[in-house]
């Protein structure tokens, strides 16, 4: 049996009231966003994962689907088509940081859909500096920053999806570390207005505790006074830091120009709390359920103060049949960034 789904006379009134739920937590995203860049906590929570939606420019909230969408909108993993789902993604980020992922989800009859996801970035390995030895001891470090998911989505109505997402963020350089835990809340709804092919998305991501430094590594030798005693032992009090919050709308539009193929096209503001907005739009051509040609803009307001360094994306995807699996996929996207080099993202996904 199939997951029950609220009747249609009561699923628009319930899909306004979660709507007007997650306006209403915008409230905890900060006005000030340009103002306070550089001050979030845990800023790996906001690296993208997934070929296909970013080499759409990130603009896919309204309809990304299945195992793909958990960073994107948790609510996208009921929409998925299989029972079971497995992908892993590699990324080459700024300033030679590979960020790896892998995921997997599965249905569970009446209680929905859920996924175990895990990020870690490799930031390879790093040669200690001191004062006294500014070009290296001859001795390496390798931070260990990881983000663990745990994400639920449930259809509501056949045009409704519903999710969440909790995340653990670990981080530890030597011998510091901090960690914190970041609440994300979406809601899908296709077909909007009666339009077959248009989808609305709204997302909220990544509220939840401050972050903050703590370890034996903050404790210091000294003299704390003028009077005649020996240094005393003391710790160095870090300060802590908000999450990245973000609030995120987006639209898509699908149709079928030709008998050969269907496409679909995105767009998405994005709200920061410590940041300039976003503007973010995307296009994709399948051509015969087996091709896709894929390209994306990620545009921030701020004219000449703006510090957002991501630009255009574009990719392509395949769909395989390997060996009686027929839902194999591997994409691709590449993504252009000022002073750094472009970001290729490959994803891998297998569905049962």
């Amino acid at each position: 049996m199939g997951t029950p789904i609220i009747e249609a006379p009561f699923h628009a009134h319930f899909a306004v009231a979660v709507f007007a739920a997650i306006l209403l937590s915008v409230d905890n995203l900060s006005a000030d966003g340009p103002e306070r860049a550089g001050t979030a906590g845990a800023p790996e929570l906001l690296i993208p994962v997934g070929a296909r939606d970013m080499a759409l420019g990130g603009a896919t909230v309204a309809s990304s689907a299945g195992i793909g969408a958990l960073h994107w909108n948790p609510a996208g993993l009921a929409r998925g088509r299989d029972e079971a789902q497995l992908l892993f993604s590699t990324t080459s980020y700024l300033a030679d940081i590979r960020v790896n992922y892998v995921a997997v989800s599965g249905r569970f009859g009446q209680l929905g859909a859920l996924a175990l996801s895990i990020k870690a970035l490799d930031f390879g390995d790093i040669p200690i500096t001191t004062a006294s030895q500014p070009d290296g001891t001859g001795a390496t470090y390798s931070p260990t920053f990881l983000t663990t998911g745990i994400t639920w989505a449930r259809p509501l109505s056949d045009r409704i999806t519903l999710g969440g997402t909790m995340h653990y963020v670990s981080n530890r350089i030597e011998r510091v570390s901090a960690a914190g835990v970041s609440f994300n809340a979406g809601l899908q709804y296709a077909d909007l207005g009666d339009v077959t092919g248009l989808d609305l998305g709204v997302v909220v991501k990544h509220i939840g505790s401050r972050m903050r430094y703590d370890g034996s590594a903050l404790l210091r030798s000294g003299i704390l006074d003028d009077l005649r005693r020996s240094a005393s032992v003391y710790k160095i009090q870090t300060g802590s830091a908000d999450l990245p919050s973000t609030f995120e709308i987006g639209l898509s539009y699908g149709h079928a120009p030709s008998a050969l193929g269907k496409a679909r096209h995105f767009a998405l503001f994005q709200h920061h709390n410590f940041a300039h907005d976003q503007w973010r739009f995307g296009s994709e051509y399948v051509y015969r359920d087996f091709f896709a040609a894929r390209g994306g803009i990620d545009y921030a307001d701020g004219g000449a103060t703006n510090a957002h360094i991501f630009g255009t994306s574009f990719g392509f995807g395949l769909q395989l049949d390997l060996g009686g699996v027929e839902d194999v996929q591997l994409d691709y996207a590449y993504t252009t960034v000022d002073f750094f080099d472009p970001l290729s993202t490959f994803t891998f996904r297998v569905g049962f």
